[in-house]
């Protein structure tokens, strides 16, 4: 049977001529340095959800000593978050025809028989497996997430934080085994023969480096019409492959990227008039409860920020205006060390409706509960009656109509 040409566990089975270790190797080289920066950034971006703080905030309960690295996630600079997650998904979706060009290099060794020669190829070809394994289901599901399909069962956060550790230490062992090789044949003029090399190759319509400059114009195609959910204006249309890169949504001071609209969220808007919201602080010396007229009678401060969300898109700096939040931590007990807090959303159901930020996020003067965006109301879309904004933290945790806030160490 593997001598057979018509099936694919024979090497005659796969004629192209493209194949080879020099064809491989730069692909793999290029996909080392990729995925290692889309592995870091995504450890970093799950950081910035602070999910040691609260359960609320743990999509993850039982990471273990997977979450040994963790850390508070800081407010400076107030882009971080926006440049970590813009670079974790625009890379991503750029190396996706990298990826599928190294995965149809090596499909003839998923096909090899005798599946184990030896304990070390038995160890290799597992370690194989789980690496094709994990890059597909880890793109996959990043792709789903950034198109807001999401039609895989479970959360997304658990099922991509997890497969990201089982792809990572798949991905190393496999590079520790494969680099010297790979070094070895970029810098030899003739490459080694190996099993990739058929036996009996097809007439060449393209040569490697042409097929190299295919993968390259792929995957310069796919930056193209990503990155530009990041910018403002006319770049943001040029994000044909974003879901939120198309015009900006209506138009005014309000008229910026949104993610969930009040609609979609179920918020009547019945319970967020004047004479029915209220927003009900509590801390060390009790609750209080207030309305917008009052919540605006306060001192009330400013605060450039954008809204980056988990998906890859960004706004730019918007200009808010509010309460500051270790303000209102003060009204209840907290004057000088303002502690964590526990934020509710009227949104009833669903998941972020509440969030847990930590006391650093609280004390900084530019966290506000924003009543205002650049110069006028909030809009029902953003958040009206009154949204929490913190700077350099996802967009999710910028809990929009804010019901409840609990001060205190959580």
């Amino acid at each position: 049977m593997r001598d057979d040409p018509r099936l694919p566990s024979s090497p005659g089975f796969w004629r192209s001529p493209l194949r080879g270790p020099w064809f491989t190797s730069v692909l793999g080289l290029v996909l080392l340095a990729g995925i290692t920066v889309l592995f870091v950034t995504g450890l970093v971006s799950y950081a910035a959800y602070n999910p040691g703080l609260s359960p609320v905030n743990d999509q993850t309960p039982d990471k273990g000593i997977l979450g040994f690295y963790l850390f508070a996630w800081p407010t400076h600079p107030h882009w971080l978050y926006r440049l970590n997650q813009g670079v974790h998904v625009t890379l991503g979706i750029t190396l996706i025809p990298v990826l599928l060009a190294k995965l149809w290099s090596v499909v003839p060794r998923l096909f090899a028989l005798p599946p184990a020669r030896s304990l070390a190829h038995a160890l290799e070809r597992i370690s194989l497996l789980l690496l094709v394994g994990g890059a597909l289901f880890e793109f996959v599901t990043g792709v789903l997430n950034v198109q807001l399909d999401y039609v895989f069962p479970g959360s997304f956060y658990p099922l991509h934080f997890y497969g990201a550790w089982v792809f990572f230490a798949a991905f190393v062992a496999h590079a520790l085994l494969k680099m010297p090789t790979a070094v070895r044949n970029l810098r030899h003029l003739r490459e080694e023969k190996n099993d990739l090399v058929t036996p009996r190759p097809a007439e060449p319509t393209v040569s490697r480096r042409g097929a190299l400059w295919f993968v390259g114009g792929g995957s310069l195609l796919l930056f193209a019409t990503t990155a530009g959910q990041n910018a403002d204006g006319p770049l943001r249309r040029t994000a044909l492959l974003a879901p939120h890169g198309g015009g900006e949504p209506g138009s005014g001071p309000n008229g910026f990227q949104i993610n969930k609209t009040a609609a979609y969220a179920g918020i009547d808007a019945a319970e967020t008039g004047e004479d029915a919201w209220r927003l009900v602080v509590t801390g060390r010396t009790g609750t209080i409860r207030l309305s917008r007229a009052q919540l605006a009678g306060l001192s009330l401060h400013s605060s450039a920020l954008p809204i980056a969300c988990v998906e890859g898109w960004s706004t730019s700096d918007q200009w808010w205006r509010g309460v500051r939040l270790r303000d209102l931590a003060a009204l209840v007990g907290y004057d000088d060390d303002p502690p964590d807090v526990f934020v509710e959303s009227l949104q009833a159901r669903g998941a972020f409706r509440e969030a847990a930020l930590r006391a650093n996020q609280v004390a900084d003067a530019r966290s506000l509960l924003a009543l205002y965006v650049n110069g006028e109301d909030l809009s029902p879309d953003h958040g009206h009656p009154a949204r929490i904004i913190v700077p350099a933290a996802p967009g999710v945790l910028n809990t929009k109509w804010v019901a409840r806030m609990t001060f205190g160490d959580l």
